[in-house]
């Protein structure tokens, strides 16, 4: 089937005058998980990034080393593996001319991989479309979030937004990111897997008027509500008039999800500056009701992930599949009436599949889990009140020595991040070497950041925010990041111990508190490589935990929750 694919699309390649076509993981929106994933319909590869190029007699597709196992199992009997940063300025593309959609991409993407070797030729009509054409599923209407969830009023949002355009002297700003629309207005929608996001986008102006590009239907409810009136709602096909016949002389844009259509049509009429969308920062500064919310979350996503461990743990003589702790974990989160969905497609994988740090089993892959490997979950969920991301190594005999180690070390880095002073080391870079100093003192390494990001009732992964080795941003109050340290030998085993922290200010210090409260298995811990320091830690967290989950669990959960504690 792929390889049909792909023939087709070289079929085209002569009507539009081209050698090779690029196709990107993120859709129009720039979404992460993106309903229409043209990625894996050419390529079979599902991981969350990457660009494939396909040529007349050759196809290339580059990923990041989260992705690099995973790749070679999805894609790689059609398809060539290269690192993803050595798309830039690639040889292989020299004098060969690219198409591409501008929908797709913006002019930053294109200037840093393709201009100064390659030819690229814009597009407007996506390849893959054409040869894969799907049925459009009708989606339900945005809605509105209660300020009682949020916290904070849209209109004071709107303001803040005013202030910025009038401080850079601009008219308007346009918000291409949905994210940043869905945290602007506190609204919510049903377009796209694992993630509330609706997929829209916003102009506003430096007078508090903004507008809606998206279909009418969708915002149906808004107008209801009397959030906007009809005349807000810009339909997709009036972009180009509406923009046209708007007064000023200013437009911000973002540089890194404004795509190359609308800067092109943009441009006829404004001025244009590319800056970082101010809502990214705002956005991951999350208030006391937010954090509330998410706490709430936390705490029912740790009672059911409690119950699934203690269900794993005493059920490990059946034959359990990788699909079935899939399901049952999803069995036991929907025990609970707030819950919603995942939010990200369950990683849970044994033995040689836990090294594939985004593995996701499938009746195709599926293998029982085994008394003698290491089983690693990763999972999360969207609740009415909040969004959770949490993984869990787990085993079912005695482990070996070597594998005790690697999971000590892998927990030092945990605690590390957990316990760090942010009034002495605050950015994500220098917080992320902590993280891998156990494991460097061994010359070991794991080829992911230590943390990502994360949104409220939003998406999982969440910027400007992060733990990891290329981010100099200072971690501020109320912005929440994963901990997440690893470590994955290829074919044999991967570790990853997971919580969600955020930033709380005491008495005008900064430090972590956990949001994930979930038994780390006991089993698997070196007690002989861990300072008393770090014993400590582990005991109150431990301690935290119970009190925090114990209460809805079981009278046999309770008590495995028990012995758990050191």
């Amino acid at each position: 089937m792929i390889n049909n694919r792909i023939n087709t699309l070289v079929s085209k390649f002569k009507k539009y005058n081209i050698d090779g076509y690029i196709i990107p993981k993120n859709d129009e929106f720039f979404s992460e998980y993106a309903a229409n994933d043209r990625l894996k319909t050419i390529s079979n590869f599902s991981g969350s990034a990457g660009y494939s190029i396909i040529l007349k007699n050759k196809n290339y597709l580059f990923v990041d080393g989260r992705y690099t196992i995973q790749a070679k199992k999805e894609a790689g009997k059609n398809f060539q593996i290269i690192d993803f940063h050595k798309i830039i300025n690639c040889s292989l593309f020299k004098n060969l001319s690219i198409g591409f959609d501008p929908k797709f991409f913006t002019s930053i993407q294109i200037k840093k991989f393709f201009y100064k070797n390659n030819k690229v030729k814009s597009i407007e009509s996506n390849l893959i479309d054409q040869i894969h054409k799907r049925k459009v599923k009708l989606k339900k209407p945005f809605f509105s979030l209660n300020n009682k969830v949020v916290g904070e009023n849209y209109k004071t949002k709107i303001t803040k937004i005013r202030k910025y355009l009038n401080k850079n002297k601009s008219d308007y700003l346009f918000i291409t990111a949905p994210e940043n629309v869905a945290w602007l207005l506190n609204i919510r929608g049903h377009d796209n897997p694992n993630t509330p996001i609706p997929n829209c986008q916003l102009i506003i102006d430096n007078k508090n008027n903004f507008y809606l590009i998206t279909y009418k239907n969708k915002a149906s409810k808004l107008i209801s509500e009397k959030k906007l009136k009809s005349e807000q709602i810009i339909e997709p096909k009036d972009f180009n008039e509406f923009i046209l016949n708007l007064k000023g002389k200013k437009i911000i844009i973002d540089r890194n999800t404004c795509s190359i259509f609308f800067e092109n049509l943009i441009k006829k009429k404004f001025k244009i500056l590319k800056k970082e969308d101010p809502i990214y920062l705002l956005k991951s500064l999350k208030n006391k009701t937010e954090i509330k919310n998410m706490l709430k979350s936390h705490i029912s996503d740790g009672v059911a992930l409690t119950k699934f461990l203690y269900w794993i743990k005493i059920s490990n003589k059946k034959k359990i599949t990788e699909l079935d702790a899939k399901n049952k974990l999803e069995k036991f989160r929907r025990l609970n009436k707030n819950y919603l969905y995942p939010s990200f497609d369950t990683i849970a994988g044994s033995g040689e599949n836990g090294a594939i740090i985004h593995y996701h089993p499938t009746r195709s892959n599926n293998k029982i889990i085994k008394k003698d490997e290491i089983f690693l979950c990763d999972s999360g969920g969207q609740y009415k009140y909040g969004t959770t991301d949490v993984t869990r190594t787990i085993c079912f005999s005695t482990p070996k020595d070597y594998v005790k180690k690697i999971f000590t070390l892998v927990l030092k880095g945990h605690i590390a991040v957990a316990t760090n002073n942010l009034n002495k080391i605050s950015k994500g870079n220098l917080i992320d070497k902590k993280a891998r100093d156990p494991l460097n003192k061994f010359n070991l390494d794991y080829g992911h950041g230590t943390g990502h990001g994360v949104g409220f009732f939003s998406n999982v992964h969440e910027g400007p925010q992060s733990i990891s080795k290329f981010n100099t941003l200072k971690l501020r109050e109320g912005m929440i990041v994963s901990n997440e340290p690893g470590y994955y030998e290829e074919g044999k085993f991967g570790i990853r111990i997971e919580n969600l922290i955020y930033v709380e200010k005491v008495k005008k210090k900064l430090i972590f508190k956990n949001l994930t409260y979930a038994p780390i298995d006991k089993d698997l811990i070196d007690l002989s490589l861990l300072n008393s320091h770090e014993k400590d830690y582990l005991l109150k967290y431990n301690l935290e935990t119970y009190k925090n989950i114990s209460k809805f669990l079981k009278k046999d959960e309770r008590k495995w929750l028990l012995n758990s504690i050191y």
